[in-house]
């Protein structure tokens, strides 16, 4: 079970990396700020949780379930940082918001102290690590304790739930998806955690023993709903990084064909070690040096070669764009052959400038390599091998 709580833990404490990806310079603005903070207090509450945790903080104190009130205060903070994301979600001016700001913290600051006052005042000497909510239920001071976090929490909580409906409805796409998964995860504590909570200290007080639903369904329900919300926190920011990142790695595959070809050609600095770049920086340094090739191979392109082939292209009902991307390829093989076996370039070189050369993107590239790769297979098929067969 403690595995579960620090997987859970780890897991969302790392969807604030992708929140935190963003250019070097680029400032942090405060409603990322406040989902990372609300991110990690969650994390750090699932750790304080642990019984592992639980007994190293008590052993390291010398107080019997010393881990307790931090456990409460650290969810106490979490709910905390749920209701200033909130205010930052909801906009306003910055006076606004800060002024609810502070107030919420001045609140659950309140919440806080209260919280290690009653249990300064209950003085339990009895160490729990996995049933303290039910074991003390009876209590004087832990029970309003126990009691006040929970609402504490709950007001927090329900309120996330409020703002995720309401805002599911007004917008689309990822954000959308990722406030459903927020609020779904958001119900999972509210009622896999809180409500089992709730019933199984209120059994306790009418004299009945339902003790496993706050030692065995609350635990794990937390940590589902961790995840979820984790995944509800990243996905927005994670999933069009990977798709970006997808379409860098598919257009470094598409430029194969052409970088084999003309790489001998090129005198570009090699690029520092691939093993840690992203696709990217991959990407524009391959770009970089296939544009170096291009530009040492101009004197061997043969303008002749390449009106031929564009005629033939057209002859064959390509498009007038079609014919002239596979002119230039067929230009290109040609120019790179006749470099790579020494021979002279032409006394008058070419003016031609070629369609990649003339796009600010990769695409031009990647049209180019396409076009060599498909007349490499169509010389490599044999002639007349294909015979018709008769109707």
């Amino acid at each position: 079970m403690s595995l579960m709580v620090y997987l859970a833990a780890a897991v969302f404490g790392l969807s604030c990396t992708a929140l935190l990806v963003r250019p070097s310079r680029a400032p942090l603005d405060p409603l990322t700020v406040s989902t990372c903070a609300a991110i990690v207090l969650g994390s750090l509450g699932l750790v304080c949780a642990a019984p592992p945790t639980l007994s190293a903080v008590n052993g390291l104190t010398g107080i019997a379930n010393f881990g307790a009130p931090l456990t409460y205060g650290m969810i106490s903070a979490y709910s905390c940082s749920l209701l200033v994301l909130l205010f930052q979600w909801r906009g306003g001016s910055p006076a606004r918001i800060r002024r609810m700001v502070l107030r919420g913290m001045a609140a659950y600051g309140a919440l806080i102290v209260a919280i290690v006052v009653l249990f300064a005042l209950a003085d339990p000497n009895t160490e729990r690590l996995t049933d303290l909510d039910t074991y003390y239920a009876n209590t004087p001071y832990m029970r309003e304790m126990i009691v006040l976090y929970l609402l504490g929490h709950s007001a927090a909580t329900l309120a996330m739930c409020a703002v995720c409906v309401s805002w599911s409805r007004e917008v689309t796409g990822l954000l959308r998806t990722g406030l459903r998964l927020i609020l779904i995860g958001t119900l999972l504590d509210v009622v896999g955690f809180q409500l089992t909570k709730y019933t199984a200290v209120v059994a306790r007080w009418t004299g009945h023993d339902l003790d496993f639903l706050s030692t065995g369904v609350a635990p794990p329900m937390a940590s589902l709903a961790a995840l979820t919300c984790s995944a509800g926190f990243a996905l927005p920011r994670l999933l069009p990084m990977a798709r970006a990142h997808w379409r860098y790695l598919d257009d470094l595959r598409g430029l194969g064909p052409l970088w084999s070809e003309v790489r001998f050609a090129s005198l570009a600095p090699k690029p520092p070690s691939t093993l840690w770049q992203l696709p990217r920086m991959r990407l524009h340094w391959r770009e970089v040096s296939i544009h170096d090739s291009l530009l040492a191979l101009a004197p061997y392109f043969d303008d002749r070669l390449r009106e031929r082939t564009r005629e033939a292209a057209l002859h064959e009902g390509r498009s007038a764009h079609e014919a002239r991307v596979v002119a230039e390829a067929a230009m290109v093989a040609d120019a790179a052959r006749r470099a790579a076996d020494r021979e002279e370039p032409f006394g008058t070189p070419s003016t031609y400038r070629l369609y990649a050369t003339e796009v600010s993107d990769t695409c031009g590239l990647v049209e180019l390599a396409r076009a060599l790769a498909r007349s490499r297979v169509a010389a490599a098929i044999p002639q007349g091998t294909v015979k018709a067969t008769p109707r």
